[in-house]
C-alpha cells in the first residue's frame, strides 16, 4: 500500500491581529486585499471571490470547515507558515485559537513551517520606490531558545502535530537568515542541537527537521562549507522541501507564463534536486500564482519585480490534476519510505495559490486532489 502523505501551506493573514492594526487599522486583514483586487490586463482573472464568504479564520467553527474540506479531499496536514520575531509571535491566532480549538482538528495534522523572513510592508506594494522594513527575520540566541520552548510545549505536545517516525517536523524557511542571525554555521549547527536535545528531553524520540533549500546559501567567510548539501548535512537536517514553483522555475512572459510550462520545469527541477540532495526531498505542486492582489491598484501593472511580476495563466483544475499525477510518479520512483509532498498553498488568495474553494472553480482544486490521492 502507497503511504502517501499531502499537505498544504497554509498562510495566516486572514484574522485581525494587532500589528496589522497599528499599521492598517482596525479590523484589517488580507482579505481586504482580496476585496480590492481589479484586472490589470485584458483577460486578467480577478477578483478571487471565496465560495464561503470572508471568513475569520481564527474561528474555530470556520477552520472546522477547512479541516474537513482538506481532509474529506485527500490532504493529510497543514503547514502553518508561523511567525516568530525578537519582540514575540505574529500572526498566531488562526492556528492558536482557530485550528488548535476546532472540534474536529483531530482529523488533520499540522506542523509549522518557521517563516522567518523579513516582514515589508507590502500589503498592498506601490510600483516603485523602497518598501520599508517592519519586522526583520533575524533573531537573537535568546529568541531562538524561547522558540524552542514554545514550540516543544505548545505544539510538538498536542497529539494532531505531524511525527515522521514519531519525531515532530519542523521546517525552516529561510537557513541562510537563520545562520546570519546566529553567527555562521557553527553557532547554527549548536543551536539546532540543542533544539534536538530539547525535544528528546520532551519524551519524543527526535527531532525532524527540514529545510526549504531555495533559502540555503553559503556564507561567505563559511570557508569549510563547500556546497549547499553539506551544509544540509553538516547543520543535521533530516529533508528538505520547496515552498513553490517560483522558488526554482523562472516566469519568463509577462504579463502571464503558461502553468503547464512551468510544471513541466518543476517536474524536471524535482529530480534534479532529488539526486543533488542525500536526505528525502519532499517536492511541492504550485496550484497558481498571481500576486498582483498585493500591488497598489492605480499603479501601472509593469515587470518590476514582486509582486509587479507574471502571473501563471491557465492554472485550470484540470491542468492542476496533471501535475499532482506528475508528483504522485515522482513519488512512486521511490523504494520505500513516507512519500511526502506538499501543495502551495490552502489559501494564498492574494498570491493567486489557494485549494480553498471560490465562486469561479468551486471545489475544482481539491476535487482534484481527490482523483489523484483519494479522500
Amino acid at each position: 500500500m502507497k503511504n502517501y502523505r499531502v499537505g498544504a501551506y497554509y498562510f495566516p493573514n486572514y484574522h485581525t491581529d494587532a500589528r496589522n492594526e497599528a499599521v492598517h487599522g482596525a479590523g484589517w486583514s488580507e482579505w481586504d486585499l482580496v476585496k480590492a483586487a481589479t484586472p490589470r490586463f485584458p483577460g486578467h482573472d480577478q477578483p478571487k471571490i471565496p465560495l464561503w464568504g470572508y471568513e475569520d479564520e481564527a474561528d474555530p467553527i470556520a477552520m472546522a470547515k477547512k479541516i474537513d474540506a482538506a481532509v474529506d479531499h485527500g490532504l493529510n496536514h497543514f503547514l502553518f507558515d508561523w511567525y516568530w520575531y525578537d519582540d514575540g509571535p505574529y500572526l498566531n491566532r488562526a492556528l492558536d485559537e482557530g485550528f488548535l480549538n476546532a472540534p474536529n482538528n483531530e482529523r488533520l495534522e499540522f506542523a509549522l513551517m518557521w517563516a522567518n523572513h523579513d516582514w515589508l510592508d507590502i500589503h498592498p506594494a506601490k510600483h516603485s520606490g523602497p518598501k520599508n522594513l517592519l519586522y526583520p527575520g533575524a533573531i537573537t540566541r535568546q529568541t531562538f531558545d524561547t522558540v524552542v520552548e514554545v514550540v516543544i510545549e505548545k505544539y510538538f505536545s498536542h497529539p494532531s502535530y505531524l511525527k515522521i517516525d514519531g519525531c515532530p517536523y519542523f521546517s525552516i524557511y529561510e537557513l541562510m537568515t537563520l545562520m546570519q542571525s546566529l553567527g555562521g554555521a557553527d553557532a547554527t549547527h549548536e543551536a539546532l542541537e540543542y533544539f534536538r536535545a530539547r525535544t528528546k528531553a520532551a519524551g519524543f524520540p527526535d527531532l525532524h527537521l527540514n529545510a526549504v533549500v531555495w533559502g540555503v546559501q553559503i556564507l561567505p567567510t563559511e570557508k569549510k562549507i563547500e556546497n549547499p548539501q553539506q551544509l544540509i548535512d553538516f547543520l543535521g537536517f533530516n529533508s528538505i522541501a520547496s515552498y513553490v514553483w517560483i522558488h526554482d522555475v523562472a516566469l519568463p512572459q509577462f504579463p502571464q507564463t503558461e502553468y503547464s510550462q512551468v510544471a513541466q520545469q518543476a517536474a524536471q527541477k524535482w529530480r534534479e534536486v532529488r539526486d543533488e540532495y542525500s536526505v528525502p526531498y519532499h517536492p511541492n505542486v504550485t496550484m497558481g500564482w498571481d500576486a498582483s492582489a498585493r500591488t497598489v491598484q492605480s499603479d501601472r501593472y509593469e515587470n518590476v519585480g514582486y509582486p509587479f511580476m507574471p502571473i501563471l495563466g491557465n492554472n485550470t483544475s484540470e491542468n492542476f490534476k496533471l501535475a499532482l499525477q506528475n508528483v504522485k510518479a515522482f513519488l512512486d520512483e521511490a523504494a520505500d519510505g513516507p512519500k511526502i509532498c506538499s501543495i502551495n498553498a490552502w489559501n494564498e488568495w492574494t498570491e493567486g495559490s489557494y485549494l480553498e474553494p471560490d465562486v469561479k472553480n468551486g471545489f475544482g482544486y481539491l476535487e482534484a486532489i481527490r482523483d489523484v490521492f483519494g479522500g
